[in-house]
Formats: structure tokens, C-alpha cells, sequence
């Protein structure tokens, strides 16, 4: 395994639309491991393949909570999950806002307002199709990282003004670190 390099904001690559993965092999099994340790690592709880530079319709999701009913300081328990060519299939009317990032566009975050619920349909790690229906957390990340799959960012749900003043901070924030690194 290893580490991928995450793409942000401005990159046209975090714009373009996703092929589909054709089979699932060593790469894509390979690339799955990489994406992964490349997520702990950031950290963060969704990645998705266009954000490490691989254009195709692949996500990865572990929410890392706790185990129910154990100490709010207990060790995160991971649950990996595997999500290839997704498709949400049906989002609920209720809707709910959550307060949103992206490893894509470091240290920003909105409130976002998304559907409640979506049932999803989508190919696991093993090659077997897959439906769930996801609420909460879960439903946030995979609409998030599926937007991505479809070149679409969090930023899109906010006024241009909020959005261009996010992409001008994350490159201001990113020149800063480069010269950081220089000195």
C-alpha cells in the first residue's frame, strides 16, 4: 500500500465526469488498499478516486465512530466500505444540513443541505452488486463522494461569492505552505 497524492481546488481534474469501472481486478483492488490508507492518513472519511487522480467511479467510506454505547473518548472503530460505479437511485424529501468538508479543499467548511435519506445501488470490492439504503453520516458522505464522481463539489451548493472566496483561500492556504516548505 501506499500513499496518493490528494488533488485540490482549483485542479480542472475534481470537474471531470468519472468513467465507470469495467472490472474489478488487482489495480482496482490495489487502488482500493491505496485510497484507504491514503484517507486514514489525511485524515478524513470519504475519498474519492478523482481526488488522487484517477478519474473512475470509485469511492471509499469508513465513518470511523465509535462502537455504540462506548465512551465519547474510545478508539474510532473502522468499517470499511467499497463503492464502485454508485448510483443513488432515491433521495428522500426530508432533508437535513450537516457542516461539510473535503480533503479536496482543505480546512474549508459549509453547511450543506442534503437529502435525509438515499438507497443506492453499487458494485463491493469483491465485484458482487450491491443496494442499501443509507440515513445520517453515511448518507452525507456518499452523496458528497458520489457528487465527486459527477465533477461536482460542496462548494457548488453555496452563493459564487462564498464558493470563489473558499478556492481563493485553499490557494492562498497551499502558496503559503509551498513557501513554507522552501525556507
Amino acid at each position: 500500500m501506499s500513499l496518493l497524492p490528494i488533488i485540490e481546488v482549483p485542479d480542472p481534474l475534481l470537474r471531470a465526469k468519472s468513467a465507470p469501472v469495467e472490472s474489478v481486478g488487482e489495480d482496482v483492488t490495489r487502488l482500493i488498499a491505496d485510497m484507504f490508507e491514503t484517507m486514514y492518513e489525511a485524515p478524513g472519511i470519504g475519498l474519492a478516486a478523482v481526488q488522487v487522480a484517477v478519474p473512475r467511479r470509485l469511492l471509499v467510506i469508513d465513518l470511523q465512530e465509535p462502537e455504540e454505547g462506548a465512551a465519547e473518548d474510545s478508539e474510532p472503530v473502522r468499517r470499511p466500505h467499497v463503492f464502485i460505479n454508485p448510483e443513488i437511485v432515491h433521495r428522500s424529501d426530508a432533508r437535513k444540513i450537516y457542516n461539510e468538508g473535503c480533503l479536496s479543499i482543505p480546512d474549508q467548511y459549509a453547511e450543506i443541505e442534503r437529502p435525509d435519506i438515499v438507497r443506492a445501488t453499487w458494485i463491493d470490492e469483491h465485484g458482487q452488486q450491491r443496494e442499501g439504503e443509507f440515513g445520517g453520516l453515511m448518507s452525507v458522505c456518499l452523496q458528497h463522494e458520489v457528487d465527486h464522481l459527477n465533477g461536482v463539489l460542496f462548494i457548488d451548493y453555496l452563493s459564487r461569492l462564498k464558493r470563489d472566496m473558499v478556492v481563493k483561500k485553499v490557494v492562498k492556504s497551499r502558496k503559503d505552505r509551498e513557501k513554507a516548505s522552501i525556507l
